[in-house]
Formats: C-alpha cells, structure tokens, sequence
C-alpha cells in the first residue's frame, strides 16, 4: 500500500525571500525540511534570493515539485506575491490565497476590517511618509502616551517602536518609515499577550507570552531565554473561549486558509483587543503555532505534515480549474 508520502511527489520548501526576516524564514524552512525529512517525504529546499517574478516562476518550473509548503516571512511571502506566482504555474500550496494574503499582511487595512466587522482593536492612527507630522493631532486622537509606532506591512516586531514620551515619537517615525512608507501609530494596551493559532477549522489553546522586556520585540521572538510561554494561557474558561472565537471570526473574515495566527492584548479589565494576524506564523524552535500545535496533541512533524495535507488537498481544485 502506497503512503501518503509516496502519494504526495515532491515538496518544495520555499524559504529565506528578500525581506528584513530572512535569517528567521531560513531558520522556518530548515526546522521543516528536517520535519518531512524524517517522515519520509520528498522534500526540496528553495531558498529564494531574488523577487523578481520571472525568476521565481523559472526555479519553481525547473524544481518540478508538486506542493508547495510556503516558509517565506514578510514581503514576497505573505503579501500574496508568491502564492500569485504559485497560481500561474499550478502548484498547490500551503496557507492562505493571494487576496487574504495581501489584506492581512497590510495591518492598516485590516485594522479597518476588524474594526467594521466589530472587532474590539486599539485605538490607532496612520501616517504616510509624506504626511507632516502633527504630534498635537496624535494625541488629540489617541490620548496620553505610551504609544506604539509600527510599519503597517512588517512582520516579527521589526521597526516597531514603544514610545513613551512625545519627544521619542519622531525618532520611532523614522525607524517604521525604514521599512514602509505608512505607518501605524496605536494606543499601548496595558497588560498580558496573547496569541491564538488556526488549525484548519479550529482555534488552538491560547498562548500567553510574558516577554523578559517591555513588549514581545524582535529579541524576545527569537532569542531563547527572553520571553516565557504559557501553555495553554492560564485564563479563565470563559475568555478563553472568548479568545478563540474572535480569533476564527478574524481568520474568515480576511478568508484566510489552512493557518494563520492572531495575536492579542488583554487589559487590566480582561478586555481583549487584537493586534494583527499573521498568515504565515514562524516554525522556529521559539515560535507559537507548534507550541500551540503541541498542546493540542500534534507533535511538530505532524504539524508539518497536515498543512502538507491541507495544500495537497487544494490540488484537485487546480485540476478541476484547469480542465474548464
């Protein structure tokens, strides 16, 4: 009898990309590789060093792989681009499609979403980089400080900025403008973090992150040592639940697929508020979904390989698109 391995054909695993998180994105791939390696699967590694459509669409082509399992953190990755690119050429792949990819990888956009569809989100504004800036409208909008200055299309904390006086603000400005033209200027929520991970149509135990610092920054992501995890989040049964299912509400709204996982502050009241989604969560040795995954009952090689089933399964769809 045949495994669902030898069923499958080979898995490209796309990693690395050309974004500020391309040391984290290789660390992803390679923790993945070894996964599906040791299952018994096909696997190829793909670390892709250019962004030029063209020739990512010739590497896929001459990679000749089945599936693709998308590693690929920030731009390129989760924008939409190469699901885009993986579309043109027919591979199956893993995560959400390009339109919820693009919408959630923009967090000015779907800070608007969530906001419409009654999403408790904090208080935020936005500026471009050609805006003047007026400090006085700032707080007019958002009241007294600390507040946070973030890139609206960055992942892993990068360019984020907690500011905690007015004359930190043009400085933290500066630092998100490195890495997009707007920028997102919210209220501090006060608290303890939290994050849910979706696992196809469920919601995984909550997570809560207790970072060594004054909020979950890059360091504390990815460095052993400087933030602890709770697992599951030692919060009442209620918000829990609560958690959960604003968390799947977020997910379909944006109408993302497979995965994906959504973070969230919780003030001294036990209001939550969310602060963004993530379409593609990183598979590091510190990273939230496998932990998550973990709790739940899923080790991280069958994690790896029912996302693995998940893209797999879109494959009939393609076909079933191509013949017409």
């Amino acid at each position: 009898m045949s495994t669902f391995a030898d069923q499958i054909g080979r898995i490209g695993v796309l990693m690395g990309g050309i974004s500020s998180e391309r040391d984290i994105s290789l660390k992803s791939g390679n923790a993945i590789i070894e996964a599906l390696d040791r299952q018994g699967f096909k696997v190829l590694p793909l670390d892709i060093i250019d962004g030029d459509s063209n020739k990512i669409t010739l590497a896929l082509q001459e990679a000749n792989i089945d599936v693709a399992f998308i590693a690929l953190h920030g731009q390129l990755g989760e924008d939409g681009s190469i699901q885009s690119i993986l579309e043109r050429v027919n591979i199956p792949y893993t995560g959400s499609g390009v339109d919820s990819s693009r919408l959630a990888f923009n967090k000015a956009i779907t800070q608007n979403y969530f906001k419409k569809n009654n999403i408790s989100i904090p208080s935020y504004v936005t500026l471009s980089n050609r805006d003047q800036i007026n400090v006085g409208a700032v707080t007019d909008t958002l009241g007294a400080y600390p507040l946070i200055v973030k890139p609206a299309c960055e992942g892993s904390s990068i360019g984020i900025t907690l500011v905690k006086k007015e004359s930190e603000l043009n400085e933290a400005l500066l630092c998100a403008w490195r890495y997009d033209d707007i920028v997102l200027i919210e209220k501090y929520i006060q608290g303890r973090e939290l994050t849910v991970s979706i696992l196809g149509y469920d919601a995984l135990p909550v997570v809560e992150i207790c970072p060594k610092h004054d909020f979950f920054n890059f360091e504390a992501k990815y460095t052993k040592g400087e933030a602890d995890y709770i697992v599951p989040a030692k919060i009442a049964d209620e918000l829990t639940r609560e958690l959960q299912q604003v968390a799947l509400k977020a997910h379909e709204i944006l109408g993302c697929e497979d995965f994906s996982r959504v973070d969230f502050m919780i003030d001294v009241n036990q209001k939550h508020y969310v602060l963004e989604i993530n379409t593609i969560p990183g598979f590091t040795s510190t990273s939230l979904l496998p932990k998550a995954a973990e709790n739940y009952g899923l080790s991280f090689d069958q994690l790896c390989i029912k996302l693995t089933e998940m893209a797999y399964g879109k494959k009939k769809k393609i076909k079933d698109t191509t013949v017409r």
